[in-house]
């Protein structure tokens, strides 16, 4: 019995040890691995503070630029912005500008459109003004206020270009544009969207039930192509 034991402590003692050797042989080849590293030199530690330092010197003057970087981008952009302000501005001017050459006749202008013809009503004799069946000047005034008011670009009388200054007399079966004769039937041309033009003539108790009314005879169609030219001198 008791060398059942002794032998049981035998095995404890071999297990210690060796566990215990296992650890000293570990630490021994730690310590071994630990000396054998290179050491820093005072030089190389210089060196090494140095770089570092350089690094974060470069640091802070990147941060700097960017800073400064950021601050002429944020100009750029508001100049820019001014700058495109000033181009619509310009853009603007300029559109104005041509529509006022166009108002006033300068420039050549084509464009689909309308014509309206106003003629002379059929006289009853038993009617004592014959006058109340002539196209007047009223009349034409009234078409032609109606189309400016509607959009169109440019507007004639029998192939003749009006402006800004024009100015149109009756007198009998004739009117006068701008000292030019015209007999009836007069035809009104005018440049612009023929179906806006068309609905603003045609509105009900609008310009053609007026003129019809009056016992002239009113006539509308639409047209392509219409070429006015500039006017010389206007």
């Amino acid at each position: 019995m008791n060398r059942i034991k002794v032998k049981g402590n035998h095995v404890i003692l071999s297990l210690v040890s060796l566990v215990l050797g296992f650890i000293i042989a570990f630490s021994y080849h730690l310590t071994q691995l630990q000396n054998t590293k290179p050491k820093m030199t005072d030089r190389q530690y210089k060196q090494t503070l140095a770089l570092r330092n350089q690094l974060i010197e470069q640091e802070k003057t990147n941060r700097k630029l960017q800073k400064e970087l950021n601050q002429k981008q944020a100009k750029v952009q508001k100049y820019e912005k001014e700058f495109a302000k000033e181009a619509k501005v310009f853009a603007n001017l300029a559109e104005d500008a041509e529509k006022y050459r166009l108002y006033i006749g300068k420039v050549k202008v084509k464009g689909n459109g309308i014509k309206v013809t106003l003629a002379d009503g059929a006289y009853d004799p038993k009617e004592g003004n014959v006058n109340n069946y002539l196209v007047h000047e009223h009349h034409v005034f009234k078409v032609i206020n109606e189309l400016y008011i509607s959009g169109a670009a440019a507007v004639g009388i029998n192939g003749q270009r009006l402006t800004s200054h024009s100015y149109i007399v009756c007198n009998g079966p004739v009117i006068t544009v701008d000292g030019v004769p015209h007999p009836a039937p007069f035809v009104i041309t005018a440049i612009g969207d023929p179906d806006i033009l068309s609905s603003s003539l045609n509105l009900t108790g609008g310009v053609k039930d007026q003129l019809v009314n009056d016992n002239i005879v009113f006539k509308l169609e639409k047209a392509n192509n219409i070429t006015f030219g500039p006017i010389i001198g206007s």
